[in-house]
């Protein structure tokens, strides 16, 4: 469990061991706080991050279902490269 902006989130995967809670505070906005789950991918040594819903959230679309963060991550990203899954805490949902 890790704490941004004060929203407890679980981390579901760290790929490349990126993730950095001290950077997070400093770049996601209340803009995720809508999101289950939040993205982030590193490219050229900078993340991108990206909102995802449960795939039983009435908010979601094809394009941010999590069941499609596979999808994403091979088509929209660079190739292999480190990323982070973080998924909303129920006590926050």
């Amino acid at each position: 469990m890790i704490k941004i902006n004060n929203v407890n989130y679980e981390v579901i995967k760290d790929y490349g061991d990126c993730l950095n809670t001290v950077d997070l505070n400093e770049i996601v906005t209340d803009y995720y706080d809508a999101f289950d789950y939040i993205v982030g991918d590193f490219a050229y040594g900078k993340v991108r991050l990206k909102g995802f819903y449960d795939s039983s959230n009435k908010l979601k679309k094809d394009h941010n279902d999590i069941k499609n963060v596979d999808d994403y991550l091979q088509n929209c990203c660079a190739y292999g490269c480190k990323h982070f899954i973080l998924h909303k805490t129920k006590e926050d949902n």
